[in-house]
């Protein structure tokens, strides 16, 4: 199953300077929760803030920058097609981690969402959800976390 995870702030944005602009342990705690044992697929972008491999996950990248290196858990794929046909021969969710771009070229592939609502709205953010990213699906569960954050989950209708 092809999953988008994400945080949000009240106005759908998820980064401001190439960056997360929030740090709540619970939900990172959380992240890591869902995302373990599994597959995640990333811009670029992501993963040069992240900086190294996710542990005990499979890191997929997806971007056409050479200078990246495969290394043990990361793979680097050049477009989205390498990504789900690689999904098809793994037995573990795929998680779109981030970013925007990322989002938006998965859209028409991600079958259920898992979003945390952040309780703020953070001034020049630069990165958002893509419009209408919800359209099609239903709430089906939430589940709240410390600090105010709400998790929503979302299946198509």
């Amino acid at each position: 199953m092809i999953i988008g995870i994400a945080a949000v702030d009240r106005k759908n944005a998820i980064g401001k300077g190439g960056k997360l602009p929030w740090h709540y342990s619970s939900d990172m705690k959380f992240f890591r929760e869902m995302t373990t044992g599994h597959a995640v697929v990333m811009g670029r972008k992501t993963w040069l803030t992240i900086g190294k491999p996710l542990k005990n996950r499979l890191n997929i990248v997806l971007s056409r920058d050479s200078s990246i290196e495969p290394q043990e858990s990361l793979l680097v794929l050049s477009d989205i097609d390498s990504v789900l046909s690689f999904n098809n021969s793994i037995t573990t969710d795929l998680f779109v981690i981030g970013g925007a771009q990322i989002y938006e070229a998965f859209m028409p592939h991600i079958e259920k969402w898992i979003i945390t609502e952040v309780p703020l709205t953070v001034s020049g953010a630069d990165a958002f959800m893509p419009k209408g990213y919800l359209e099609g699906f239903k709430e089906v569960d939430s589940k709240d976390l410390t600090e105010g954050l709400v998790v929503r989950y979302y299946e198509h209708k």
